[in-house]
This record gives structure tokens, sequence and C-alpha cells, in this order.
């Protein structure tokens, strides 16, 4: 799945303890984990995948692909945001 959408978080939801990490920045799961729910079920933790979609490096951090404080040009992602939102709505008119 995606970065920071809440699969550890549900993961630890199901299994009413804190078996997985969690964190707001991407990049807290490094590597895949295996928790036992029970005696039949087997949940896996995985860290997130955002593929290739040949769009412009700003879109990577729209999706949650890069922690903000990593970022090296932040005007990028802002002008990108920008770009999506009605011209009234960022006038506040």
């Amino acid at each position: 799945g995606y970065p920071n959408v809440g699969k550890s978080s549900l993961i630890n939801s199901l299994k009413r303890s804190r078996a997985c990490g969690v964190g707001a920045t991407p990049g807290v799961t490094r590597c895949l984990q295996a928790v036992q729910l029970d005696g039949h079920i087997r949940l896996l933790d995985c860290p997130g995948v955002v593929l290739d979609s040949g769009d412009p490096p700003a879109t990577a951090t729209l999706r949650g692909a890069l922690a903000p404080q990593r970022l090296r040009d932040p005007l990028s992602p802002a002008c990108a945001i920008l770009q999506r939102c009605p011209p009234q709505q960022v006038r506040g008119d």
C-alpha cells in the first residue's frame, strides 16, 4: 500500500497491542514483518510502495513517498498543490 495510510496502525488495532511501530512520517516500517493475530491468521506489515508514474518529482511528495523534512525544494510540491486548487479557494473568496 501507499506510505502513511495506516497499515501498521490497522495491524496494531486488530492485535490490540503495539506489534508494529508507527509514525507520522513515511519510512517508519523498513522491512517486512509478520504478526500473528491468532492461531490461524498471520498479517504482514510492509513498507509503503509508490510506483513511478513518470510524473514530476513533486507529485511523489504529494503521494506521501517523501518526508517533508527531507525535501531539497519545498516550493515545487507547494506549487503543485496550488495548481490543483481553484483560484477562488486560494484567494479566500
